[in-house]
């Protein structure tokens, strides 16, 4: 994709997107979102929308076309065998957590949540009234792994949903089926406890890792899970917004039925057209992508070995998000504080991703690789510069 390496800084700035445009002094690599452009059958199908005026409220049949859509792909890439019926639009994933946290899952319930966590997940149920019991992951071999003893400990003080990030942001891992059928057993012995599973990034597994959907695991698992997914990270559409509710039980498609309207209808009409043309012709697109992030996430850690001296990051196993460790620098203030100011990079800072990660940072390396390299060697002067 040698298109990628020659889009330049001032391309994407052009482009107009919240990375690039709100912060025109820094680069961007705080947001979860790829500088790639997106798949040319993506392209066709928003020039078919305008050149029909296809900018109306969303009909059945468009939803029709995208439900078949994503079972065909669920089925080809993930051999998930879905029916149509169980998957529904949505804005975004967001939009899935809030209507489980109202309409799925016990009122007054606590909301058991893996940390590191992506900052909504820590933000949202609050904002509704749920309490939120933090369990950090644990390290084991030198990767992030469930704490399920932990897990189990929470749930037990009234948990009602566990929120299951996988492929997880912003750790980069990748659960394994084993790991995932623990959680199926741990959810098992609590009593009307639902996973809110969050496989955005489901898509973007790279090279010696295969994604495993949770609710595919069993009729036991199928029933625990509430499963949210979209394009919007594979395919570089989060401004169009749209994504897909898989809800594998009756009772869950009951409650949809009753109270979903309102979600659906802020459904983007546009959007359900590119998510369509994506799970249905953007594969060969991806596939090149995913090779060209597959390259990309060792290019970062080898960068991060050469620029940045005391700081530890795990070798993503998907998504494009670096998580960066920065402890051991002792800077005194948040790293991306530190980095945004003196080395002009905007990161994620990772405090919000829960209690205990103040000293790390989020490092979103879907960018042109001349770029990438730019911000490790301007990361690495501002150290370098600070202990001269």
């Amino acid at each position: 994709m040698d298109q990628i390496n020659a889009t330049n800084i001032e391309t994407l700035r052009r482009r107009g997107s919240l990375k690039w445009a709100n912060e025109p002094q820094h680069l961007g690599a705080f947001i979860a979102e790829m500088d790639f452009g997106t798949a040319p059958a993506v392209e066709a199908a928003l020039h078919d929308a305008i050149e029909r005026c296809g900018y109306g409220y969303l009909p059945e049949h468009l939803t029709g076309q995208m439900r078949r859509a994503f079972a065909d792909f669920a089925r080809e890439r993930y051999g998930w065998e879905l029916a149509s019926e169980s998957i529904e639009p949505l804005p975004d994933v967001l939009s899935a957590l809030e209507f489980a946290l109202r309409f799925l899952t016990r009122p007054g319930s606590a909301v058991v949540v893996p940390t590191p966590a992506y900052m909504p997940f820590l933000q949202i149920p609050t904002e509704m009234g749920r309490p939120i019991i933090q369990v950090p992951h644990v390290r084991v071999n030198g990767r992030y792994e469930l704490d399920l003893d932990g897990l189990d400990a929470a749930l037990a003080q009234n948990g009602g949903l566990l929120v299951l990030c996988n492929p997880h942001n912003p750790t980069g891992r990748v659960y394994s089926r084993a790991e995932l059928e623990a959680v199926e057993a741990l959810v098992a012995r609590h009593e009307g406890v639902r996973v809110f599973c969050d496989e955005i990034h489901a898509p973007v597994v790279l090279a010696g890792t295969q994604h495993v959907p949770f609710a595919a695991l069993s009729p036991v698992a199928a029933r625990q899970a509430i499963t949210a997914t979209s394009t919007s990270k594979a395919f570089g559409l989060p401004g169009l917004k749209c994504a897909q509710l898989v809800l594998s039980n009756e009772e869950d498609r009951a409650q949809w039925a009753a109270h979903g309207e309102r979600t659906y209808k802020l459904t983007s009409t546009v959007g359900v057209c590119a998510n369509t043309a994506a799970y249905r012709e953007g594969g060969p697109w991806l596939d090149e992508v995913l090779e060209y992030l597959d390259t990309e996430r060792d290019l970062l850690v080898s960068l991060v070995a050469k620029h940045l001296p005391g700081v530890t990051m795990d070798r993503p196993e998907a998504t494009y998000i670096g998580w960066l460790d920065c402890s051991a620098l002792n800077l005194g203030e948040p790293p991306a504080a530190f980095f945004r100011r003196e080395a002009g990079v905007a990161l994620s800072d990772g405090a919000p991703c829960g209690q205990g990660y103040e000293n790390h940072v989020r490092l979103v390396y879907a960018t042109p690789e001349p770029i990438l390299i730019q911000m490790l060697e301007r990361m690495g002067q501002a150290l370098a510069a600070r202990t001269a």
